[in-house]
């Protein structure tokens, strides 16, 4: 299949309260707010000039509605329409309007039960990159990429890979080599999509870029004057994988996000990845600290694009799911 997915454009997740959710990202984390009908709460980091990368939707119902995908032009939505109902994918269209700030759409549950959106336009707003006087909290100046708890990671790497044209920067096998986790990318940077082996398929977190740590360290005293010091899960600190200075924090709902700088490029043709072992301790973290048990148990439920229902889960079978760092 010949699509042109162009990078991680925006994830939409529903939230229980839309109060809590707003004094979370727009007044903690420094999110702007680009639009709030009382129902959606629309944001988007610093850098972005496209409507949002971020839906909050008020609902009863917890859960991730999609991942979505930017494509390059009508065209290569079309043929992904195609190709999924080609492997009985059943897709779900939206024309232009449909969804707020957006053209034309569609949603599909892949073959792994992920659920992915593509789209290739989107209103478009001022970049507030330039304008200093708005960067607040953590700074946040794009969305970067998501990572998927799945329990078969191999499987769901080879379909990105070989079916939607996405390319691998890094890797984690298992002493018998099975693989772990896989982070791939369609923009020339780390990546758009990682996998990680566990209960699911769940999202694990989404994940926006800061311009330096100091922006990491500097949310971290943010949210401690402002009562959100429990929010902070893991970090800051630096992964091996990826070479990102990191933080995690979960919202009032439980969702997991990453903020994070220091990556590198991944653009040229020869660019090869780079294999790591799942008990290497430098892996997770460089400076060689464990993360904590929520991050291998603790994730966001996909709900079904077609019914809002969540998905069916499960566990991992013959794969280790937590590294062995006792020796170290």
């Amino acid at each position: 299949m010949n699509a042109n997915i162009i990078r991680t454009a925006r994830t939409i997740i529903n939230v229980t309260d839309l109060d809590a959710a707003k004094d979370f990202y727009v007044n903690a984390l420094g999110f702007i707010e680009t639009e709030n009908d009382g129902e959606h709460l629309y944001l988007r980091g610093l850098e972005e000039y496209h409507h949002h990368s971020l839906v909050l939707k008020k609902s009863s119902q917890k859960g991730v509605q999609a991942l979505g995908f930017k494509v390059y032009s009508k065209a290569d939505l079309e043929t992904l329409a195609a190709y999924f109902e080609n492997i009985n994918c059943p897709v779900k269209w939206f024309n232009k309007g449909d969804q707020y700030a957006l053209g034309e759409a569609i949603r599909v549950m892949d073959p792994h039960n992920i659920p992915l959106e593509f789209y290739y336009e989107m209103e478009t707003v001022e970049s507030y990159l330039r304008r200093y006087d708005k960067y607040k909290g953590a700074r946040v100046q794009r969305i970067d990429h998501f990572n998927a708890m799945v329990p078969e990671v191999e499987s769901v790497h080879n379909f990105f890979i070989n079916e939607l044209g996405f390319r691998c920067s890094e890797y984690t096998v298992t002493k018998d080599n099975k693989m772990w986790a896989s982070w791939m990318y369609r923009k020339p940077t780390v990546h758009d999509l990682a996998l990680t082996n566990g209960h699911g398929p769940r999202l694990h977190h989404f994940a926006y870029f800061l311009s330096d740590p100091t922006s990491v360290l500097n949310i971290c005293d943010v949210l401690a004057s402002l009562g959100f010091s429990a929010s902070i899960e893991r970090g800051p600190g630096r992964h091996g994988v990826s070479n990102a200075f990191f933080l995690y924090l979960k919202d009032p709902d439980g969702n997991r996000i990453e903020l994070y700088t220091g990556d590198y490029y991944t653009g040229d043709p020869d660019f090869k990845p780079l294999k790591w072992d799942f008990d290497d301790p430098h892996r997770q973290t460089l400076w060689g600290h464990p993360a904590p048990d929520s991050w291998f148990e603790e994730a966001s439920a996909f709900l079904n694009v077609h019914t809002g229902e969540p998905v069916t889960t499960k566990d991992s079978v013959g794969v280790q799911k937590k590294p062995n760092y006792a020796k170290y």
